[in-house]
């Protein structure tokens, strides 16, 4: 048995269904359907050989990875099957997305419903277990990381309960073999550490992938050049993968068995650009090679200035598009909006239109929705709410966007501000602080996205016979929402039907 143990919960351990997406439904709360139910929706049981997954989440496989490399006896483990490793192990690492729910999708539910988030409650089930328990009585060191550590500032309460004996904040690669080290050499731990820009990892210090990731999800950049105040990623430093270390991870997916798979990075159209225009010829080669292994693929974030740039330049999208369709009939990503209002932009994401000017930010994403729709690109996309620099007019002003994109084919997602970034000492914005005008701009965003919903599960679910079979389930669980939504007076039929709409500073038609 291995010496070192990593694992996270049920609602991370999951290729919900092979859908990344889906993995979304795992931030909500499980309200209407039993909890059961919302874990076989949106965080199924991985397929495993005697408790050792078949895939498992990108940063866990680097970290994995890493301690491998270092010659360290490290295993990935089913948290459902951590009884029969831990008892041999002397360290346990945990990672997560959003150990407590305080993510910005988590959060909003969680303010919305006043409920915890099934993915806490996952969280929490796992530690609370007698496995991990015992584990911990018998003297294993927890180390906690990923993309969530943050949260255990804010819940310190639990570290000292549960016996996390260290937090590491930030890119991992550099400091874990050290810590894991430490402690099996039974070594002081740090309580908490932080690893800033200066300490992240060289591309030639990132380990390749072992074993397969979630979905088949490879890594082709890190960082990110648009410095948005309100996210971490901004802090990170720019690194782009070779395309040979890029394919040496898709070898290693494609070799346990991984057919489908997403391209990640957090402006993927910007792979190998430090100038805001993508570089069409280098993003069609990083394609090109995806295709030789992953029949279907996507992305998994994308930002709307660079699709429009990119596609004004030399067609970007439109090529990019044409490769990936061989096999599909379009592809999904994740697109920040953020807010429809020139002057917050501005503030707050001075970069996100660039090349393009931030006062023409409510064209730049329409003209850029209507690229996505004629190629075939079905973006989740997000706005945040309650921003510390927010004011009615800007309010307004994303209603109005959102308006201008009530027939485009996607999801529009508000989510509650989370302080991240540079904005992390700034306050949550709860549900109960809500303005009517933010109200009514989550009311829109309902009514667009039962209405997108329906259209989308149609071609969500149509690739492979056991998906298809999936689709009913779905469907209903939309067409519940619905009812319960329509109810409570939350659906909109058409615009005039917003409180605010004779209050409005300019009429969209």
């Amino acid at each position: 048995m291995a010496e070192v143990v990593i694992t996270t919960d049920r609602t991370m351990m999951s290729n919900h269904h092979g859908k990344e997406f889906l993995g979304f439904g795992a931030t909500g709360v499980p309200i209407v359907f039993p909890e059961k139910f919302w874990m076989w929706m949106f965080a199924p049981k991985m397929k495993n050989k005697n408790g050792i997954p078949w895939e498992a989440s990108y940063g866990i496989r680097k970290i994995e990875a890493k301690l491998i490399d270092s010659g360290i006896d490290a295993i990935v483990v089913d948290p459902d099957y951590l009884d029969r490793y831990l008892p041999d192990a002397k360290i346990l690492l945990l990672s997560h997305h959003d150990y407590f729910g305080f993510g910005p999708p988590s959060s909003t539910f969680a303010s919305i419903f006043k409920t915890e988030p099934l993915n806490a409650k996952s969280f929490a089930r796992m530690m609370e277990s007698e496995p991990v328990r015992r584990a911990k009585a018998n003297g294993i060191k927890i180390i906690a990381g990923g993309p969530s550590a943050w949260q255990w500032n804010y819940r310190k309460e639990l570290k000292y309960k549960w016996g996390v004996d260290t937090v590491v904040d930030g890119e991992g690669e550099r400091i874990v073999v050290e810590l894991v080290k430490k402690a099996l050499n039974n070594e002081p731990l740090p309580e908490f550490v932080v690893m800033n820009n200066k300490d992240a990892p060289t591309i030639d210090e990132i380990p390749e992938i072992k074993h397969a990731s979630v979905n088949g999800l490879v890594e082709i950049m890190r960082g990110c050049i648009r410095g948005c105040k309100f996210c971490s990623v901004t802090l990170r430093s720019l690194r782009f993968y070779p395309y040979e270390k890029i394919e040496k991870e898709l070898e290693v997916n494609y070799r346990e068995g991984v057919r489908a798979g997403i391209l990640h990075a957090e402006d993927v159209p910007l792979y190998g650009s430090t100038d805001y225009i993508p570089k069409t010829e280098k993003l069609l080669k990083v394609h090109e090679i995806a295709k030789k292994y992953y029949k279907t693929m996507a992305w998994s974030h994308a930002s709307l200035a660079a699709i429009l740039a990119g596609e004004k330049n030399d067609k970007m999208l439109t090529r990019v598009g044409e490769i990936i369709k061989r096999d599909q009939d379009w592809w999904g990503a994740e697109i920040g909006i953020e807010t429809g209002s020139p002057r917050l932009a501005e503030i707050i994401m001075p970069n996100k239109a660039k090349p393009f000017d931030t006062k023409n930010w409510p064209d730049v994403v329409v003209e850029a929705a209507g690229i996505m729709q004629d190629t075939g690109l079905i973006p989740a996309m997000t706005l945040i709410v309650g921003l510390p620099e927010e004011t009615e007019d800007d309010v307004i002003k994303t209603i109005e966007l959102v308006e201008r994109l009530w027939d485009f084919k996607a999801i529009i997602m508000p989510m509650f501000f989370v302080p991240m970034g540079v904005l992390k000492n700034k306050d949550w914005y709860k549900a109960y602080e809500l303005t009517e005008s933010q109200e009514e701009l989550l009311k829109l965003c309902l009514s667009h996205g039962v209405r997108q919903g329906k259209k989308i599960l149609k071609n969500y679910f149509r690739e492979h016979i056991y998906l298809y079979t999936l689709y009913p389930f779905y469907y209903i669980f939309i067409e519940t929402i619905e009812r319960m939504a329509k109810r409570k007076g939350y659906l909109i039929d058409d615009f005039s039907q917003l409180k605010i709409s004779n209050n409005k500073s300019q009429t969209v038609s």
